[in-house]
């Protein structure tokens, strides 16, 4: 099955052709980014619509853990921050990037199983549905992101030349956590009760990720290893960007942090790709 878009009268004709839908498969994606679009607000509008503090709950949970961490790690743990960076800021710039990889993560990974009635009857590249429903993290994100800049305001926090490096900080967290969303969400099709474990190793991997703490603080012959977490180059790389060079990037390990996110991202589309033509019939 492949698609032709007719430049004169705009009309899209489905034809169906032996292995059509396999050898078209990426361009399919461009062809059909107006699904993505309807699926993504779709998604937005019911994930905000009938809650009772809505888009509130964007800034309550990031802003709850930071305290947590911050009275754990910082209080009782007496764990140094970057710098002369205020502990609860250093905090924030770490928890944004976790909520962002931990929220596509747990929105993907179900949301093949969510959109079942469209996967039985209609073709589309199914690596639509996980993708579109990654927009939300962005969302929060967003919304996040405006309680950290007033609180970098408010401590007097103020970042240098390297805030113009953050987009691209931002895109290697969506990249990161992609792969294993992916991985997962065809895992989640044939095996239900992997969304028992999602939760549970998302709330296990922010305590091992240095979110609550500098990654400074892992010793040296562990740090380069640390870099095997797909999230330790991207928080630390929104730190770098944020805290006015008070923060620093350990290269060695964001080097084998890039390798890990590649070979994730590959894993995650293989594995997907590999699985996804028996979606239908799972579900």
């Amino acid at each position: 099955m492949l698609t032709n878009e007719s430049t004169q009268t705009r009309e899209r004709v489905l034809v169906l052709e032996p292995g059509g839908a396999e050898r078209n498969y990426w361009r399919d994606l461009w062809l059909y980014r107006e699904l993505f679009t309807t699926l993504a607000w779709r998604d937005i509008a019911v994930h905000y619509k009938q809650t009772v503090i809505g888009v509130t709950w964007a800034v309550i949970r990031p802003l709850l853990t930071m305290l947590i961490f911050t009275v754990v790690f910082g209080r009782l743990a007496k764990l140094q921050s970057d710098g002369a960076v205020p502990y609860p800021v250093m905090v924030m710039a770490g928890m944004l990037p976790w909520m962002l990889f931990s929220t596509i993560l747990n929105e993907a990974s179900s949301s093949v199983v969510s959109n079942a009635n469209l996967i039985g009857k209609v073709y589309f590249p199914r690596l639509i549905v996980p993708c579109a429903s990654a927009v939300i993290a962005l969302v929060d994100f967003a919304i996040s992101f405006v309680m950290l800049a007033l609180m970098m305001l408010w401590f007097g926090v103020r970042p240098d030349f390297r805030f113009i490096f953050l987009p691209l900080f931002i895109v290697l967290a969506i990249l990161a956590s992609l792969g294993p969303a992916l991985y997962m969400t065809a895992l989640n099709v044939r095996y239900r009760d992997f969304r028992f474990v999602i939760p549970f190793a998302l709330q296990l991997g922010m305590y091992v990720s240095p979110v609550g703490f500098s990654s400074a603080v892992v010793p040296q012959k562990w740090r380069f290893l640390y870099g095997l977490n797909p999230v330790v180059g991207v928080i630390d790389g929104f730190r770098w960007c944020l805290l006015g060079g008070q923060s620093h990037l350990y290269m060695p390990s964001f080097s084998l942090n890039l390798i890990t996110i590649a070979a994730l991202l590959w894993l995650g589309i293989s594995y997907f790709r590999k699985t996804e033509r028996t979606f239908a019939d799972l579900i």
